[in-house]
């Protein structure tokens, strides 16, 4: 059992003003009509003031000819930047890019003191500012280090805001470019280039603060070659789910059955068909069920960064999270078999039992960056996040369509429970393959690798 301290921060509703100052006066905007704030996972008063300064979308991507920050002088002010990335980017990296820890670690670097986004039209489209508002009493949640501070937070940024359109809107007041040409440009894929606001703006919060602890779990199989056993394959699933909801209907239990019952149930039963082998696999295994991923992958970093075996020693992860097991499957896919020779592995093992390994038929969604094995991909280790694929034995059956039907219906809900149309066949396929993998990473020659030249292996492992 994996202690893991957390502080959970809540922002007090009735303390947030936010006000903006300019060539005609302040204007007060309201909350959270006109904007978004968060609570402060350091300190209890939040106070944020200063100058404007806009900063495109706040990227630096030298592998991309990126550079937002370049010729601009922050320091000191707050940074303005559009949400999201450039069109061009690829999914995979530009989620890496595009992430708010990304921005926020290079706003702190270069000297801003706080942090504004905007939504644009293609934010709007995915994510809409109103559907924002259902969150506004959710904690922020950090994994604190041994000295009690809390990880993922930069210390100079002293608040972080998200206008809406109408807001935004006033940011931009007698600007160089107004908010609608910044728009027009990105509908062509133009970055927009930073410039000097003539706006001041000041915010203030309170914010309380709970400790709380709650545990990875970690178990280890230990490997039969006297060299190799001092390495190690993870699998990871995480344990926990979202809690109550908020609703009028009897039923506000978050029961998280495929999210992720499933995904840790196949971890317990893959260790169980470990365990009874005969002769063990020649690299050992650790099974790993992670705590708060639903916060933001916490567990999985906290793991990653203090891991119970030497770091250099992992050579791969397998993550299981959501397998919607409603429907027998023909197919898996691997989220992140393309960066690494894992890929190879992955197939191999999945044709031992008569399935193909798909390509991922949804790269626009960037899944890759987006569970907990991305915790360990940033600390250089190979990675693959493995679920059922959308080929179906039945052919009356579209996997796509069952996927989709449990995101509309189920995901995130009380009714993600039992009363699912469950196909216990399809769980003990995909268990099956989960153990192969598995077993031939650890028995394979090589450890895993990353591609010459793979964007993440060259971002990560070095």
């Amino acid at each position: 059992m994996q202690k893991v301290n957390f502080v959970q921060s809540y922002i007090d509703q009735s303390s947030i003003k936010l006000s903006i100052r300019g060539s005609k006066g302040d204007v007060t905007l309201s909350y959270p009509k006109h904007f978004l704030t968060y609570p402060d996972a350091i300190t209890e008063t939040t106070k944020m003031a200063g100058k404007l300064v806009f900063v495109g979308y706040g990227i630096v991507a030298p592998e991309l000819q990126h550079n937002d920050y370049q010729d601009m002088d922050v320091k000191g002010k707050i940074v303005v930047t559009l949400s999201g990335k450039p069109k061009s980017f690829s999914s995979e990296e530009g989620a890496h890019f595009g992430s708010s820890r990304e921005k926020l670690r290079h706003a702190s670097d270069n000297g801003a003191v706080g942090f504004i986004s905007i939504s644009t039209p293609r934010a709007e489209k995915v994510r809409p500012y109103q559907n924002l508002l259902n969150f506004l009493h959710t904690p922020v949640v950090r994994w604190t280090n041994k000295d009690g501070h809390p990880s993922g937070v930069y210390p100079q940024i002293k608040g972080s805001v998200y206008l809406s359109k109408e807001a935004s809107e006033l940011v931009f007041t007698d600007a160089e470019q107004n908010l609608e040409q910044i728009y027009a440009m990105l509908e062509n894929d133009q970055s927009p280039k930073g410039f000097n606001l003539l706006m001041e703006i000041q915010l203030e919060s309170k914010s309380t603060h709970n400790s709380i602890t709650s545990p990875n779990v970690a178990a280890i199989l230990e490997g039969s070659d006297p060299s190799l056993k001092n390495e190690y394959v993870v699998y990871s699933a995480h344990s926990d789910h979202i809690g109550f909801a908020k609703t009028v209907k009897k039923d506000k239990i978050n029961n998280g059955a495929m999210d992720n019952a499933t995904g840790t149930s196949v971890l317990m039963e893959t260790a169980r068909l470990f365990s009874q082998l005969d002769e063990r696999p020649k690299r050992s295994i650790v099974f790993l069920a992670v705590t708060g991923e639903e916060k933001g992958l916490l567990g999985s970093d906290y793991y990653a960064q203090n891991p119970t075996v030497p770091l250099g020693s992992i050579v791969a992860n397998v993550n299981l999270d959501m397998p919607i097991l409603t429907y027998e499957f023909a197919d898996v896919i691997a989220f992140g078999a393309d960066h690494s020779d894992m890929k190879t592995s992955v197939a191999k093992a999945a044709k031992k039992i008569g399935l193909e390994l798909s390509p991922d038929p949804m790269p626009d969604q960037a899944l890759f960056t987006r569970s907990d094995h991305y915790s360990f991909v940033k600390q250089g280790i190979p990675a693959v996040f493995l679920v059922p694929g959308f080929k179906s034995v039945d052919p009356k059956i579209d996997g796509s369509e069952q996927f989709n039907h449990f995101l509309k219906t189920n995901y995130h809900k009380p009714s993600d429970d039992f009363n699912q149309a469950f196909n216990w066949k399809a769980a003990t396929k995909f268990t099956e393959v989960n153990y192969h993998i598995g077993l031939t990473l650890a028995n394979q020659v090589q450890r895993p690798n990353w591609n010459d030249g793979d964007f993440f292996g060259e971002t990560f492992s070095k």
